[in-house]
């Protein structure tokens, strides 16, 4: 109820003040030195857009079908034509957003991500707010030079891996490491779509002789300072903030974040947790795992030994393995208490958490499964001793279940039958592969993929050639004499997908089940109602009666008006389309009002990546189903960063410019 009645306050409070100030435009206009007439059209599309809102606050629908009905009702209503509609699903930011996710598909399905979040990890450990700055300034650093969709999508797979391995809930991650993406772009002036046209637009400007004296054009780092400044403040937003504005879910799609899956959970009744445990050097009982008994004793299995000495691990260690003085190994028990009691007896230190062994019994590379004995398995009549069982299979049998009771001591010697149950501790891929055989039935789905280690270099070859393209095909054409060519950033980041389909890095059916169709069709729907703002003359009335209203004002408070502006535009309309419309016309207001019209241009462009209260941009949408994110996260979540980011580029032009 209380959730409802926050939902009910921001969706009247939203609808309320799009009413107010669609009116309060109105009578403003009739005033206003420069007016544009409001017609039946503008209220259509402006009545639309506070219908997408109400749907997603309320979710009455899910958001993808809210893009759906948008696709349905604006060329009913007259407003957009019926293939003007549709065309958000062709657009290049759309056909960009599927070709960089089934590249880094690819990244991950050949373990390149896996790499990146152990480097991550290691620099980061646990800390939650070391990971967040860690990953939030990587993607920003990444978007300061390619588009913020293709950063944010190339590092959702790693960051979504870290949050499982660390145990973060992912959604505390993906929305800082998505704010971050859209406000790298303002760190350069090639990090952004609005930002990359603004020079093309101070030309345009300049040649149509609008301005009283020729604009310079700004440099690749004018903006980098309040770039800079605007991530800093985001981190630190973030790091303070965000146990207070953040959901601490996740979207669940099908995992489990424990070893067992529920379904099998509550038949064993073990605690479904690993500890990691250290022989101090001064330890010297060499006996092996048998001799010791751990297992008969304590009831604790030993799935994992780092040989010191070998500098070696063994994810499998067999009854004749020895722990030596500074070995680590890994169990798995009924209690915490019984473990450490094996550690008090055995002078073994107890680790408070997984340190050697953090990545490889993740639960995204490892878990409990498991398998009935099957009618034609080779294990039927046989011990697990007699078929040197861990040698044989590689995994690491935890108890086993007979005739309605489960043996927890010595399991070595009962002699299998079928119908018995095994429930085995081991490597996802490993248990891929037992899957293909006819030695088990599993009871559940085996979690994780196989990995094509052997394919990430191709990847990373093919996800260069994309980059290469996106950064460097215009100019080498414009060098070798053609400046006129120029491919679009859907064909470039299509070219690095299609390689990686043709070299076999994933086959064309994984590339389509990569792609979440509901962000496709989100953002599918939101394109056209940005056209019909565009079209319909609703973005320029908005704009013109506002600025007209605002009167003679200090620069200072100028350029925050047009910063306000900007940011409200770039919520219901793309930062591209906001950018054209809003570059010229707050250029010849600044003349007007005494400003810097190139200052004032590179507010608009800057602002236009201050859209964080709505799932509206690309990124938010592109992370709003693996975060498990509502529309009202984002708006408890953006307000504060969209107020922060006006204040720091407004206090960062007054300081510095």
């Amino acid at each position: 109820m209380r959730c409802g009645f926050h939902r009910l306050l921001l969706a009247l409070g939203l609808a309320g003040g799009f009413l107010l100030l669609f009116s309060g435009m109105a009578m403003a206009a009739e005033e206003a030195v420069k007016t544009v007439s409001l017609t039946p059209q503008m209220g259509v599309v402006m009545g639309v857009l506070v219908l997408a809102i109400l749907l997603f606050i309320f979710e009455f629908v899910r958001v993808d079908v809210v893009g759906i009905i948008m696709m349905v009702i604006l060329p009913i209503l007259g407003v957009v034509t019926p293939k003007e509609a549709i065309s958000g699903l062709s657009s290049n930011a759309v056909v960009s957003i599927i070709a960089v996710i089934i590249i880094g598909a690819g990244l991950d399905k050949t373990g390149c991500m896996n790499v990146l979040a152990r480097n991550i990890l290691k620099i980061a450990g646990k800390s939650e707010s070391r990971i967040v700055t860690l990953i939030a300034g990587t993607v920003a650093f990444i978007s300061s030079f390619m588009q913020n969709i293709g950063a944010a999508a190339l590092f959702m797979p790693a960051a979504i891996r870290i949050g499982r391995q660390t145990g973060i809930p992912v959604s505390r991650i993906l929305m800082p490491m998505g704010f971050c993406a859209i406000i790298g772009g303002t760190i350069t002036l090639v990090g952004a779509s609005p930002t990359i046209l603004l020079n093309d637009l101070i030309d345009q400007a300049n040649s149509l002789g609008f301005m009283p004296e020729r604009i310079e054009p700004l440099g690749l780092f004018t903006q980098t300072p309040i770039g800079l400044a605007l991530v800093t403040s985001a981190i630190l937003y973030f790091i303070f903030l965000g146990r207070f504005i953040l959901p601490a879910k996740s979207a669940d799609e099908g995992g489990e974040s424990g070893l067992m899956p529920d379904s099998i959970a509550d038949t064993y009744h073990m605690i479904d947790t690993i500890y990691e445990l250290q022989v101090p050097a001064d330890n010297h009982d060499m006996r092996t795992l048998e001799e010791l008994g751990i297992r008969e004793k304590y009831h604790i299995n030993v799935i994992a030994i780092y040989h010191q000495r070998k500098k070696s691990k063994s994810l499998a260690p067999r009854k004749t393995d020895r722990l030596e003085p500074g070995d680590t190994f890994a169990v798995i028990a009924q209690s915490k208490e019984s473990v450490e009691r094996m550690a008090e007896e055995l002078n073994y230190t107890l680790k408070p958490d997984l340190e050697h062994f953090a990545e490889d019994l993740s639960p995204n590379n490892s878990g409990m499964m498991e398998g009935i004995i099957t009618e034609r398995s080779e294990l039927v009549g046989k011990t697990l001793s007699e078929v040197h069982f861990k040698e044989a299979f590689e995994v690491n049998p935890i108890t086993i279940c007979t005739g309605g009771y489960c043996i927890f001591g010595d399991i070595s010697q009962h002699r299998l039958k079928v119908g018995d149950a095994i429930l085995m501790f081991g490597p996802w891929p490993t248990f891929h592969w037992l899957k293909s055989k006819n030695t088990f039935a599993f009871t559940t789905e085996v979690k994780g993929e196989l990995m094509r280690e052997d394919k990430a270099k191709v990847a990373v070859f093919w996800l260069g050639v994309a980059l290469a393209l996106v950064l460097g095909f215009q100019p080498l054409m414009a060098m070798l004499g053609f400046p006129d060519m120029k491919l679009s950033l859907s064909v470039c980041l299509l070219t690095g997908a299609l390689g990686m389909i043709l070299s076999n890095v994933m086959s064309v059916d994984e590339a389509y089940e990569s792609v979440d169709w509901m962000t496709v069709f989100l953002l599918g729907g939101l394109i056209p109602l940005g056209l019909a703002f565009q079209k319909t003359g609703a973005a320029e009335y908005i704009a013109v009666t506002i600025m007209n209203a605002i009167g003679s004002v200090p620069t200072i408070v100028f350029l925050l008006v047009v910063g306000l502006l900007t940011s409200f535009f770039t919520l219901v309309v793309s930062n591209v389309g906001a950018t054209v419309l809003l570059v010229p016309l707050c250029m010849s207001m600044a003349v007007q009002a005494g400003a810097d019209p190139r200052i004032t241009a590179m507010v608009v462009a800057l602002a236009a990546s201050n859209t964080f209260v709505l799932p509206t941009h690309q990124v938010n949408a592109l992370i709003m189903r693996p975060g498990g994110y509502r529309t009202v996260d984002y708006a408890r979540a953006g307000a504060g960063m969209t107020i922060l980011f006006l204040v720091v580029l407004i206090g960062m032009l007054y300081l510095f410019y």
